[in-house]
């Protein structure tokens, strides 16, 4: 089962109490903390459809993946 983002909103939002702006919002700021998170450990991100987040030698780089 792929979940989408609406799906992830939602289940913050019914689980939490919070409204569907608010859960959206905490979505993005945790999502925010664990790429920077992961970066800074040395690890690269990868957004499937998105892009790859990496650091290489101190400095960011993003590579973005064009849509087929």
């Amino acid at each position: 089962m792929a979940l989408t983002k609406a799906d992830i909103i939602d289940s913050v939002a019914d689980n939490n109490g919070y409204s569907k702006k608010e859960a959206t919002d905490k979505v993005g700021e945790i999502l925010l903390e664990i790429i920077k998170r992961t970066l800074a450990s040395g690890e690269n991100v990868l957004i499937s459809s998105f892009g790859k987040f990496c650091v290489n030698d101190g400095d960011f780089i993003f590579i973005y993946l064009s849509l087929p």
